[in-house]
């Protein structure tokens, strides 16, 4: 598989919580040509995208370790090449709807079409096509590769478009959009009339407590929609300083807490799929082996509920769920300079993050380094993020730093920035005598780019 995305910076930090698009909103302006799109694979003597191959009535079903059946919905309709692996994943997470009610899709013909047919008209309806025949060759092509399995858009994608616009459904404002028109965030009545649909958002927190549950809020909302998220914690001070009210700040391993419950509580997508979130610490901050420590601290509770107390072991348990941290992604964000220390074998000064001329706890910088292999050899966190070298390749330098990723981190830029993933099959291009079709792969590209825009 390859996967490419599509960046967009925020409009406001704060409404850092929802993408900004307005789809369907804007007419074409005088000065503006349309796409040319030309049918590359849908064949034109076919009447639909989705004659274009077999169909069949299956059953999906998924069941846990011990054979328990987890979820079911007989009678679906799936092209017929595809696995039953596919079948289960497309059914059980993507198709829209309560089991066992007319609302609930039952044909991969509608949750394809639902997507496709809905950002192709916002297309037409924005005048990005030439013709509102290029709008239908949109169309019949990006059904014919989702058909087709030739690729597919990330998760919100599916989750959350057409939704509204196919079928009607309302919700309660929620979200934000950019207003073209006024120039400003605004929200709209209905969040599915402007959906969710990028997969990657990174955001930024702040060292007050109006912004730390903020971004708590926020990070709830992008859960729900199907979204994942990352976040530097580099910014809140460290539990050793003092507040300036007098007393002690909780520290960033305390608002963690927080995050991880309520990843744990929301499930992506309203779906069994578990929320996506990253947190990340830069190394020269006071908490640092804390940070470092805390999900290892936490993985000796379960081992111990587990052998001792007779919990199941599956990551879903008893045992896992009684204990924190485990709905995030961790990563230390190294820098060079830590890195030549620990080549010298010299100590590392942590900075405080209220003051960063004061010194804050010293270590050994090899003794970081081990911890941090220990206890990723151990829970297979803390991860590494090698801020330095990040930022070196950074291609937009001018407009801020990187401080972080989303979970996944394949997603570097700026904070409050959110990212659209697809994924191109890229054995789906390999013909017959092993040659790469460049050409059908870069029509391929063309299309779900254009889709993702």
């Amino acid at each position: 598989m390859t996967q490419f995305d599509s960046s967009t910076q925020v409009a406001s930090s704060a409404t850092h919580s929802q993408e900004n698009s307005e789809p369907g909103g804007q007419q074409s302006t005088p000065n503006r040509v349309g796409i040319e799109i030309e049918s590359t694979f849908c064949p034109t003597e076919a009447e639909s995208p989705f004659d274009t191959t077999e169909w069949e009535l299956r059953t999906a079903a998924i069941k846990g370790e011990n054979g328990q059946l987890l979820f079911e919905q007989a009678a679906c309709e799936i092209p017929a090449a595809w696995s039953q692996l596919a079948t289960n994943v497309v059914v059980s997470k993507y198709f829209y709807g309560e089991i066992h009610t007319p609302e609930r899709e039952h044909s991969v013909k509608q949750l394809i079409h639902r997507v496709a047919r809905t950002i192709s008209d916002w297309g037409v309806a924005d005048g990005y096509f030439k013709t509102a025949e290029d709008g239908e060759n949109f169309y019949r092509d990006l059904a014919w590769l989702c058909v087709h399995q030739h690729g597919a858009f990330n998760s919100p994608v599916w989750f959350n478009v057409g939704l509204y616009h196919q079928y009607g459904v309302q919700g309660s404002k929620c979200n934000w959009r950019w207003d073209e028109a006024k120039r400003d965030v605004t929200q709209p009545e209905n969040p599915y009339e402007y959906p969710q649909g990028s997969a990657c958002f990174i955001q930024s927190v702040q060292d007050n407590m109006e912004d730390i549950m903020e971004l708590a809020r926020s990070e709830a909302m992008l859960f729900k929609f199907g979204s994942g998220t990352g976040t530097d914690l580099t910014t809140l001070r460290s539990q050793k300083e003092k507040l300036s009210g007098g007393g002690s700040p909780s520290g960033p391993l305390s608002f963690m807490r927080v995050y991880d419950q309520i990843a744990g509580v929301v499930k992506s997508g309203g779906k069994t799929r578990r929320a996506a979130k990253m947190q990340s610490l830069k190394v020269y901050h006071p908490d640092i082996m804390d940070f470092i420590e805390c999900k290892s601290r936490e993985e000796k509770k379960a081992r111990v509920l587990i052998e001792k107390g007779g919990y199941d072991a599956n990551f879903n348990g008893e045992a896992y769920s009684s204990i924190l941290f485990q709905n995030a992604n961790l990563s230390v964000r190294l820098t060079d300079e830590f890195m030549e220390a620990v080549e010298r074998n010299d100590s590392w000064t942590t900075r405080w993050v209220t003051d960063s001329s004061k010194a804050g706890p010293t270590y050994k910088a090899n003794e970081i380094i081990d911890r941090m292999s220990q206890c990723a050899w151990q829970c297979g966190d803390p991860g590494v993020q090698y801020d330095t070298t990040i930022n070196k390749w950074h291609t937009c330098p001018n407009s801020g730093r990187i401080n972080a990723s989303n979970p996944c981190s394949e997603y570097m830029f700026l904070d409050d920035t959110a990212c659209n993933l697809a994924s191109i099959n890229l054995m789906k291009f390999r013909k017959p005598d092993g040659e790469f079709d460049v050409e059908r792969f870069t029509s391929a590209c063309r299309v779900f780019l254009i889709a993702q825009e």
